[in-house]
């Protein structure tokens, strides 16, 4: 199964040019917890996550309203493309604490997010099936 079969295609995107504060809105407008801060090409330059926020943002005194993201920003970014499989990327999450995952085409351009919770709910629907096949064979 692709990841695109599972991730968000259309995620939530700010330009670099972008403040702390426009990318903490897009997160809060469509309930994410991470945006994809890209080029004018849609090309990966970084993302910014919740944790972000807490860590560079929170104490620190700086104004979201006037910081640019890219100053915040994760940068770089590891990334999944199509080819990545799903167990490749749980794999990646799991072993670096990521709960958000880019997916781009062969030029880095942005084609999809991929989110921890993506993963666990095409994990138990998985689950599920198995568990309805077990059940019409054992009736």
């Amino acid at each position: 199964m692709s990841l695109l079969s599972i991730c968000e295609q259309d995620p939530p995107t700010v330009s670099l040019e972008a403040t702390a504060a426009e990318a903490i809105s897009q997160m809060l407008e469509h309930h994410v917890g991470a945006v994809t801060v890209v080029d004018s090409n849609r090309v990966v330059a970084g993302i910014f996550t919740e944790r972000d926020v807490m860590r560079r943002l929170s104490l620190s005194g700086l104004d979201p309203n006037s910081t640019p993201v890219r100053e915040v920003m994760t940068t770089p970014v590891e990334l999944a493309t199509e080819l990545t499989s799903e167990a490749e990327a749980l794999s990646i999450m799991l072993e670096r604490h990521y709960r958000h995952l880019p997916v781009v085409d062969p030029n880095g351009r942005l084609i999809g997010m991929l989110a921890m919770r993506h993963v666990l709910e095409a994990r138990i629907d998985d689950l599920v099936h198995q568990l309805e096949r077990a059940n019409a064979k054992v009736m």
